[in-house]
């Protein structure tokens, strides 16, 4: 990986590209200090320091890189556009005007692309103005005493719920900038941003406040590095079902008559599931935190729903389950797999095409599909399960395995689109 960055380094194009994606990632992560106006950043250091966080949106400040709790500009983080995102797939299933504009090639994905940025301006308002209101009610800090808004006019809340909804969609104009620019998917380097800048001062404040901290922070780092090469096998591993297809005379040329394969991987829906099954879950996390501790199913979610929690781990476990098989039915449909193999003269050797060959790859799918939510659940569970005995608290957890699937997912992609570019600079330097 590394003797592939180098290469890269040496050639002109590539270092301009890897240039200014590590710019826009700096430029991102300078605007989460940047608070939003009408914001003390002194009161909230203070509430930070009294109740040592924010209680059932330490998670969802994970994903913000720590922007979240300071209410800055970058508050709301890349969220809102992945929200969006995924709406707009799963509106797929049940709109069929979705699903033709996704058949439509390049313009119907253009259309796709806009209604993804005008739902993820709604959903910027609907979560900075939750977010603001829970800062201006004392409850977002819970046991703070300190106005973290001291001038909580009106005008000042409408100017904030402005400027957090401008920030979220000046980060998903940087991340469309990147795709298009820079190297690698923009949306998914900007949250692998987020999630690797909070990780050394997680692993610091360890250190330096439990007991033993040291020794627990070099235990988490060979947890990591475990998890991780486990991550990469399973990532990279694949079923290979192989297709040939027939000779056929188009007048005087002769086509096909070649063998090739369908890859299909253990995890074909990513990490897609985990990021859902979590948003879900924090749903009654931040209703939770509106109400405060004036009633008893916010006193029940506040004691049950945390990521410690046999509660919160037994709901997360289904809806990953859930959402893995609901994800991997919408991006492989094996009719249509089928259909287009008949078209082409494409078979399975020893099956017959068309009906047999689609519940072949029905078959295999939910085999796969079976062994990749247990994965996937294994990955989100088993940190949180070996952090339990070491003493560390909710606020403290420096990773889970949503956030390990995240870096070592972008981190591979990166390296591939990196490798692909170099392999096509020689291919264009051979052909010179």
């Amino acid at each position: 990986m590394l003797s592939a960055f180098a290469q890269a380094f040496r050639t002109p194009d590539l270092r301009r590209k890897l240039l200014f994606t590590l710019f826009i990632m700096a430029l991102f992560r300078a605007g989460t200090f940047v608070p939003s106006p009408g914001v003390s950043i002194h009161n909230i250091n203070q509430c930070m320091a009294q109740s040592g966080g924010a209680g059932l949106l330490d998670l969802v400040n994970l994903f913000s890189g720590g922007a979240l709790l300071q209410l800055s500009v970058f508050a709301l983080g890349i969220m809102p556009y992945i929200t969006a995102s995924i709406i707009i797939q799963l509106l797929r299933v049940v709109v069929p005007r979705f699903d033709d504009l996704h058949k439509e090639g390049q313009t119907g994905q253009a259309k796709l692309t806009q209604y993804t940025r005008y739902l993820t301006i709604f959903l910027s308002v609907m979560q900075a103005t939750g977010f603001i209101s829970l800062a201006r009610s004392g409850n977002l800090f819970p046991g703070c005493q300190e106005k973290i808004i001291p001038n909580d006019t009106v005008w000042t809340m409408i100017l904030m719920i402005i400027v957090m909804t401008a920030g979220s969609s000046v980060i998903m104009w940087l991340g469309e900038f990147i795709t298009s620019k820079g190297i690698g998917n923009g949306m998914s380097l900007l949250i692998f941003t987020s999630i690797i800048a909070r990780l050394p001062a997680q692993l610091w404040g360890i250190a330096t406040t439990a007991d033993n901290g040291v020794i627990k922070v070099l235990g988490i780092i060979a947890l990591i590095m475990a998890i991780t090469i486990a991550i990469v096998f399973v990532e990279q591993a694949m079923r290979r079902i192989p297709v040939q297809y027939a000779k056929r005379m188009v007048g005087s040329r002769s086509y096909g008559g070649t063998s090739t394969y369908i890859p299909i991987k253990i995890n074909m829906s990513g990490v897609i599931p985990v990021i859902f099954s979590t948003s879900i879950l924090a749903m009654p996390m931040m209703a939770a935190q509106f109400a405060g501790n004036n009633s008893e199913w916010a006193l029940w979610i506040q004691r049950y729903f945390h990521q410690q929690s046999w509660v919160y781990m037994v709901l997360d476990a289904i809806l990953i389950i859930f959402f893995c098989f609901f994800y991997t039915q919408i991006t492989f449909d094996p009719a249509e797999v089928a259909d287009n193999m008949k078209k082409y003269g494409g078979f399975v050797p020893g099956v017959r095409a068309g009906k047999p060959t689609e519940d072949l790859l029905r078959y295999v799918i939910n085999r796969i599909t079976t062994a990749g939510s247990l994965y996937l659940v294994l990955v989100a569970l088993i940190p949180v399960l070996v952090l339990i005995p070491m003493g560390i608290s909710n606020h403290q957890l420096p990773f889970g395995g949503t956030t390990l699937l995240i870096i070592v997912g972008v981190g591979l992609q990166t390296v591939k689109e990196v490798n692909a570019q170099l392999r096509q600079h020689h291919y264009e330097g051979f052909l010179r």
